[in-house]
């Protein structure tokens, strides 16, 4: 089971696959999950996991460079999950893998993965935009939420994720109603060597606050009575290799939200202004029509 009072070890614990050794016309794998204050499996574990278990059925080599998946139905936190995963295409230089996530017979997240060997070509990036201020300087607000509020503050405490928002959270209330925000984040504390480890890491930190452009935009806090947001789908794609324990940018923007729904981009750099990934999810967003938007 994960360790509840150590998160990075609970985070390590979930991304530490089971190989079950059956054999059908796919690979099975089993893993559990972090408890989660609502009891629901966290989208970002699941989906790193999934890339775990397609990365097992390839030589370390050959890296994830892409996923695409749909977030079907919620998770329970108490359950295992089960991985299977289709080995649908190897070539020379990529290789392709579908990952379904079940739980009581029934899929709760799907994944269509690609890897590639490192290969030399062109290369550019889209510069880190300028002007934000360093995450040593931003006030850790999280910490402050859970000395002030022990009981509501658990989920922060056990996050294996330091996250310091620009320009500010919007977990009671919103400051400016805007469709873009910045996030600085790195895991709590060193992990492995393994460039595996971190790839995965990076797809469980990718699915950590992106929704918030859209609320934002609206200026509708998480505290808002009534409100309902769920990951729908998922995107990313990995540019270049980071270390998820060291401060990450994760730019976000909302370019548009309609019919319940909202689309939310991202980009992840380096400290040094690398490139990490990029990022688009789809989300459910309804609040109810009585509700008032915190600011």
């Amino acid at each position: 089971m994960p360790h509840a009072l150590d998160p990075v070890a609970s985070l390590l614990a979930v991304l530490d696959l089971r190989d079950v050794g059956a054999r059908t016309t796919e690979d099975i794998f089993t893993g559990v999950s972090q408890a989660m204050p609502g009891g629901r499996v966290y989208g970002g574990q699941v989906l790193a996991q999934s890339v775990v278990a397609a990365s097992r059925t390839l030589p370390a080599e050959r890296a994830p460079h892409s996923m695409h998946g749909y977030f079907l139905r919620p998770g329970d936190a108490s359950a295992d999950i089960t991985f299977s995963v289709d080995r649908i295409h190897d070539g020379r230089s990529f290789s392709t893998r579908r990952t379904q996530a079940y739980q009581s017979g029934v899929p709760i997240f799907s994944m269509i993965a690609s890897f590639q060997d490192a290969d030399p070509g062109l290369e550019h990036q889209a510069p880190m935009p300028d002007g934000y201020p360093d995450p040593d300087e931003l006030p850790d607000i999280e910490s402050e939420i859970v000395r002030a509020h022990p009981h509501s503050g658990r989920i922060f405490r056990e996050r294996p994720i330091d996250v310091r928002h620009v320009p500010s959270p919007i977990y009671v209330e919103v400051d400016e109603p805007v469709a873009r925000q910045a996030v600085w984040m790195r895991v709590k504390r060193t992990l492995p060597d393994d460039a595996g480890i971190h790839r995965a890491a990076l797809a469980y930190m990718s699915d950590m606050t992106i929704q918030e452009s859209i609320m934002r935009a609206h200026g509708i806090a998480w505290t808002t009575p009534g409100l309902k947001v769920a990951s729908l789908d998922h995107a990313l794609w990995w540019h270049r290799p980071a270390r998820v324990d060291e401060w990450l940018l994760y730019v976000q923007e909302s370019p548009s939200a309609r019919g319940g729904r909202g689309l939310s981009n991202g980009r992840i750099y380096s400290r040094d202004g690398s490139l990490v990934a990029s990022i688009a999810q789809e989300v459910m967003v309804r609040v109810r029509q009585d509700a008032e938007p915190r600011r």
